[in-house]
């Protein structure tokens, strides 16, 4: 290869300069990694001891202060939000329990069935937490239309959160009435009850995956480093990481109420990040001591050119995560505040106490080495990765037709892509709460799905308003899916009534939202809306579902272009190169793209149903869309930022742009596999559990990795970065003022390698 010195002064297509990267120590500033990692080793206990007193502080607080999380009427957006806050703010939405009466012989006609009967609403009225008790005896619970089925209804005391809390003395009354009657099918039923059922089940399937991710982490781990001390720092770090930004999540809780499955999500994302970014820098410093370099300046090396690497990571991933604000959903909106705060503490606690206790381990990060996996501290270039970056590099335009073609094959499904909210059908039929919804639902329609409608006036009583909602019910039920029942209820202050009209269908499927579209667009408008100083919104399951839906698509277009111009500016700012962040936001597009087809494929076609063990509901789950874009544009970036950053390094040492891409894709092969490797088997692990959305995520996560890993990562970045040559670093003159943030290596590098001047291309 013919090479020049470089001089000083802007390279062809490049807004900057390629310099000698002397070091620190011979009067060079040391970026601001470099400076973090080196206070850190030089003070490793402060930083240890420091750290570990900030995770117990933050653990603390979390317990102190405790998480608000989302409930009520937060639940909901759009039209049924409005109506919701009307409905919780007056009382009418109180937590409704039945105790579920069912006999195949006897009716409530019967002595024995009777005596029952009155048994359980006796007990209940004596029993803690319980109120509004009432009786089919005394006619004001409803009774089946052959009579075999009746309903007990009472209301468990405080909110909706506190409800769940407030169970134990009503279940355990319900129990001892089962016992008494065994003549009679006996079953508690409510909003209370179902939902601390769901929830126990959502957190012992996300435990289940939590157990397996941490013994199959670790395993891959054990292989990648060949130790178990080096296969333990990334897992201590990221379950230390984890653990305070569960404890400080706890604070913007108060201000903002989080999901009650943020914990989960804070988990999956912290513990992906924290071993990406301890494995950047524990891979580079183990190359750096096998390169020839002392512990110690391998350290600095690892600090300056990894750690930086990190804090731009981190830094693209939060802007990523950070998209999720503008989706307007409260659920959403934890979900950004949780995984923010996880990756800034990740980002920190990489660049600081990461380095500390490598200093403090030196050569003891080796303990526990298994003989059969015995190898070099340095992984060095892979041969497979370093062969197939030179073929890809030879032909690249075939490359890109070739790889460029499957993705976008496999993206073309996600254009028919059809958003659903998950009903009661796509839970998992075995629970004993669906089994009884089921029963419940036959015997009494409108405990099904319903259109509830909240009709707000200065008195609902009036009789014009009255009028208006007999007039909405009539042409309610000369729709032929709606059913008989409709109730209306009217809070103390006469100010709200809600009805509840009915429907067939279960709450997410055409028939319901075609109930809820013509009430809306219909019968509301030509009925009760035309009263004066009136106003009514239409809610209820259908709405709650097709509101979520319609406000996240008409986001999605905004969340987008905020996260790729965020992305955009901090590449821009990093590479000093307009083609860089370009191309970058594309590819990670592309997989992105591609794993949303695959979804379709698998989930809304329908295709491997036997495989999964699911049952297709024809669509792909309302959130997991914009939870996937986050996720993977972040995870993605983190992958594309260190490659990078070792392009750009080996392009600053003077090596033209396909050596600097071939070295830099093959030095890093090790590291990127080997984090993608645990990424794809942890995701993996959510295929197994039984709920639908968690297999739709863990197949969508899996799949992007896999491609970014693989045929983005090995294939696409380096035909592309071959085909442009040096219009990789094209920065135009009219933004040469950004500052050039390149590394700076320390002098010990120098003296061990007898660096010279940095060289570059003639041409």
């Amino acid at each position: 290869m013919k090479t020049r010195v470089i001089q000083e002064g802007p390279a062809p297509g490049d807004g900057g300069s390629r310099q000698d990267t002397g070091g620190a120590a011979d009067g060079r500033r040391r970026n601001i990694a470099a400076r973090m990692g080196h206070w850190s080793a030089t003070h490793r206990k402060k930083a240890i001891w420091g750290w570990l007193a900030f995770v117990v502080l933050a653990v603390f607080i979390g317990q102190a202060v405790g998480s608000n999380t989302i409930h009520g009427a937060d639940n909901f957006s759009g039209e049924s939000g409005t109506a919701e806050k009307a409905l919780y703010g007056h009382g009418l939405r109180p937590n409704t329990e039945h105790v579920f009466f069912q006999s195949k012989a006897l009716t409530i006609r019967d002595p024995q069935y009777r005596a029952a009967v009155v048994d359980a609403a006796t007990r209940l009225r004596h029993t803690k937490n319980v109120e509004n008790v009432v009786s089919p005896i005394t006619g004001d619970a409803a009774v089946s239309a052959n009579g075999h089925s009746a309903l007990v209804d009472f209301e468990i005391t405080g909110n909706d959160q506190q409800a769940a809390d407030r169970l134990g003395p009503a279940e355990s009354t319900v129990d001892a009435v089962k016992a008494a009657h065994p003549a009679l099918r006996i079953d508690q039923f409510g909003d209370v009850s179902s939902q601390k059922e769901l929830n126990d089940t959502f957190a012992s399937d996300l435990s289940k995956a939590e157990m397996l991710s941490f013994p199959i982490t670790f395993l891959i781990l054990v292989v990648v480093f060949g130790s178990l001390a080096a296969a333990l720092v990334p897992l201590v770090l990221g379950i230390t990481v984890v653990a305070a930004a569960l404890g400080l999540v706890a604070i913007p809780s108060q201000f903002s109420p989080i999901d009650s499955n943020l914990s989960s999500v804070i988990l999956l994302i912290g513990l992906a990040v924290s071993i990406d970014y301890s494995l950047f820098y524990l891979k580079r410093e183990r190359e750096e001591r096998d390169g020839g370099l002392p512990a110690r300046s391998a350290l600095e090396v690892a600090a300056a050119t990894s750690g930086r690497a990190v804090l731009i990571s981190g830094l693209t991933v939060i802007a990523a995560m950070g998209g999720m604000f503008l989706a307007g959903d409260k659920t959403f909106i934890s979900f950004a505040e949780g995984t923010i705060l996880v990756v800034a503490i990740a980002m920190i606690a990489s660049v600081t106490v990461l380095a500390a206790l490598l200093a403090w381990l030196g050569d003891r990060i080796d303990k526990g080495r298994i003989p059969f996996l015995c190898r070099r501290h340095g992984a060095g270039e892979s041969k497979f990765w370093g062969g197939l970056v030179d073929r890809v590099m030879r032909r690249p335009v075939v490359s890109i037709v070739l790889a460029g073609g499957l993705l976008l094959a496999l993206a073309i499904p996600a254009l028919q892509m059809h958003i659903v909210t998950s009903s009661v059908d796509d839970l998992p039929q075995n629970l004993s709460v669906i089994k009884i919804y089921d029963r419940l639902k036959v015997a009494f329609p409108k405990e099904g799905v319903t259109v509830d409608v909240a009709v707000q006036a200065d008195d609902v009583r009036n009789p014009r308003v009255a009028a208006g909602i007999a007039a909405m019910v009539r042409q309610a039920h000369q729709d032929k899916d709606a059913l008989p029942g409709t109730d209306i209820t009217v809070s103390k202050d006469h100010t709200v009534a809600l009805v509840q009209i009915p429907t067939k269908g279960n709450g997410n499927d055409a028939t319901s939202t075609g109930v809820l579209n013509q009430m809306r667009d219909e019968i509301v408008p030509a009925t009760i809306g035309r009263v004066a100083g009136v106003e009514a919104n239409a809610t209820g399951n259908a709405a709650q579902s097709k509101d979520f839906r319609d406000q996240l698509t008409s986001r999605l277009p905004l969340i987008f272009g905020f996260v790729f111009a965020l992305a955009f500016l901090l590449l821009l700012f990093t590479f000093r190169s307009i083609v860089i962040p370009i191309k970058a936001i594309l590819l990670n597009l592309l997989s992105v793209g591609a794993a949303y087809g695959v979804l379709v494929l698998l989930f809304q076609d329908g295709r491997l149903q036997g495989f999964f063990s699911y049952h297709s509901n024809g669509g792909v789950t309302s959130w997991l869309p914009l939870f996937l874009f986050v996720i993977l544009f972040g995870l993605s970036m983190d992958y594309h930022v260190f490659i990078l950053s070792r392009i750009r390094e080996g392009w600053q040492k003077g090596h033209d742009t396909p050596e600097a891409v071939r070295h830099g894709i093959a030095s890093t092969a090790g590291t990127v596999t080997s984090a993608a490797v645990v990424m794809v088997f942890v995701f993996s692990v959510f295929v197994t559990l039984s709920f639908l959305d968690f297999k739709e995520m863990g197949v969508g996560l899996a799949v992007a990795v896999l491609i970014d890993a693989t045929i983005v990562r090995g294939v696409l970045l380096p035909a592309f970065m071959k085909l442009l040559g040096d219009w990789n670093w094209y920065l135009p003159k009219w933004l040469e003022w950004i500052p050039n943030i390149e590394h700076e290596e320390p002098s010990a590098e120098r003296a061990g390698r007898g660096a010279p001047a940095a060289v570059g291309p003639t041409g």
